[in-house]
């Protein structure tokens, strides 16, 4: 179940900002967006959107992501996290913490879920890649 997944993503922090594969558990190696050219907000907006989403997609019926998607997805909140010079404990404390709140609130799901294709589509746009770009052996 992704719900471990998502409540261990700050403890992997990926360290480099420009765009470069990653490999995510699961063996899935996907390109990561460049988060260098974003402002200090635009970077916190983002890892908090990422948080929320990754939450809710792992744990809301319907809502499920592919594994390309959720590498993307955490993989570049740990790179945003490593931009904005945050260890794990501050990374799950001020974004994972909130989003899992966020399940106390029934509506989360469907207020959340339909925004995690668009997010996708963003960090497209912005480099990354969901398809797999190197298999572990």
């Amino acid at each position: 179940m992704r719900f471990w997944k998502a409540a261990l993503a700050g403890i992997f922090i990926a360290a480099p900002v420009w765009a470069a594969p990653v490999w995510a558990d699961g063996g899935i190696t996907v390109s990561l967006p460049d988060v260098s050219r974003l402002s200090d907000a635009e970077a916190k907006a983002l890892i908090a959107e990422l948080a929320n989403v990754n939450v809710i997609t792992s744990n809301c019926p319907g809502y499920e992501i592919s594994n390309g998607e959720w590498a993307l997805i955490t993989g570049t909140g740990d790179r945003l996290a490593a931009r904005l010079g945050m260890d794990p404990t501050a990374y799950d404390r001020s974004y994972y913490g909130p989003a899992f709140k966020l399940l106390d609130d029934p509506a989360a799901c469907d207020r959340v879920g339909p925004t995690a294709q668009p997010l996708i589509q963003r960090l497209i746009g912005m480099g990354g890649g969901t398809t797999p770009v190197n298999q572990p052996q």
